[in-house]
């Protein structure tokens, strides 16, 4: 990671990784290289791909962007979606890139809305 750019991906764009996404398109010091979902028309969906982000069905497509990436944030809530991250990452050798979790964004969206904020999951497995 350089000094002033963080380079993130996200997995999961309906209702909790679309007002996170909001959020780190608007930071200056943030470059999204991509966004995944099961639902190509989910709402962060069409906003990453309105923003010129890219987007795709896969979420192993992200884990594949390899050293290139920062870190990676999974808001599925999907224990498949976990456990084969943490698996590409040992079979690629990648010890850069961090993988940040559904708990980790939601103490981080609750410390800056300044209340516990429910995160929301479908039952839609990968």
């Amino acid at each position: 990671m350089s000094n002033d750019l963080f380079r993130v991906a996200v997995i999961g764009a309906g209702e909790t990784g679309t007002p996170l996404l909001r959020k780190l398109l608007a930071a200056p010091f943030v470059e999204l290289l991509g966004v995944a979902d099961l639902d190509p028309e989910a709402p962060g969906m069409r906003l990453a791909s309105d923003r010129g982000v890219k987007t795709t069905t896969s979420f192993r497509d992200l884990a594949d962007l390899g050293e290139r990436l920062d870190v990676l944030i999974d808001v599925t809530g999907v224990p498949a979606v976990r456990d084969s991250l943490r698996k590409a990452m040992q079979d690629t050798g990648n010890h850069h890139t961090v993988i940040v979790h559904e708990t980790i964004v939601q103490l981080m969206l609750s410390l800056l809305d300044g209340q516990l904020v429910r995160l929301k999951h479908d039952t839609q497995e990968y």
